[in-house]
């Protein structure tokens, strides 16, 4: 299992679930990896079976993951070269916009005297969950 580690994570797919922000993607890989020697691809069901994800997303993900390794030239096999692995995490994020304003105080008099004072508050709290999926291309030959 540790050697699963050496060619992963190829891409590291950071999207934003549930959420109306762009999505930021970041790629990180073995820069000593030839991606040309592979010709041949199959999901790691292990790894793909741990993912945190609905059924239906899980499927539209890996749709998506195999159109566009088709797209590039792999083809899928029964005995692959690489092994393609998904994961998910989700943070809640919280923010607090806190608008208040107001006006000085004034009066007449001391104590049991009369005066007039006027302010607003307003403050929101919304909570979004910010979610991140992970794909793992993994060297079929290398793994444990």
């Amino acid at each position: 299992m540790k050697k699963l580690l050496k060619l992963t994570p190829m891409f590291l797919l950071l999207i934003g679930l549930a959420s109306c922000s762009s999505v930021k993607v970041a790629a990180d890989y073995d820069r000593e990896a030839n991606f040309d020697s592979y010709k041949t691809f199959a999901f790691f069901k292990p790894g793909i079976d741990k993912a945190e994800i609905n059924d239906i997303d899980k499927r539209r993900i890996l749709r998506a993951i195999e159109a566009e390794l088709m797209a590039k030239g792999y083809t899928k096999s029964e005995n692959p070269d690489m092994l393609v692995s998904i994961f998910t995490k989700s943070n809640q994020r919280v923010d607090v916009y806190n608008n208040a304003w107001g006006n000085g105080a004034w009066g007449w008099g001391g104590y049991g005297g009369w005066g007039w004072r006027s302010g607003w508050n307003n403050n929101q709290v919304t909570t979004t969950t910010e979610g991140m999926l992970f794909i793992d291309l993994i060297d079929a030959n290398k793994k444990n």
